[in-house]
């Protein structure tokens, strides 16, 4: 049973917007604690973002303050990944993850993984 869907990857220039979504299995998202990871060819995959099940936190990876935003829309379960400014290096399949455990290591731990989204940035 397929948990996490991410959506909205795609193929853009350097300097463009992208926004992706990750809709949840109901049961999971409403306790939730939620991120967005990414992996690059030939590297490890790494955390970009999370927001708390409440809203009441997010936390970025330093490196991205300020150009991606995570936000989450309960009524739709769902988790946005708006991506500004978005350079080769950003290059890279995003996934979506899901933590029930009440943990407050938003870089770590997670459960539920979805199938990742691609992101392409042409330079």
């Amino acid at each position: 049973q397929v948990q996490l869907v991410e959506s909205g990857g795609g193929l853009v220039q350097a300097g463009a917007s992208l926004r992706l979504s990750c809709t949840a299995a109901k049961p999971i998202f409403r306790d939730s604690n939620m991120a967005w990871f990414r992996q690059a060819p030939g590297k490890e995959r790494e955390f970009v973002a999370a927001i708390t099940w409440n809203n009441a936190v997010t936390h970025y990876r330093n490196s991205l303050k300020g150009r991606f935003t995570i936000s989450r829309d309960s009524a739709k379960d769902t988790i946005y990944l708006q991506m500004n400014s978005l350079e080769y290096e950003d290059t890279a399949v995003y996934f979506c993850a899901a933590n029930n455990l009440g943990s407050n290591d938003y870089e770590s731990g997670y459960q539920f993984w979805g199938q990742g989204t691609q992101v392409t940035v042409s330079s």
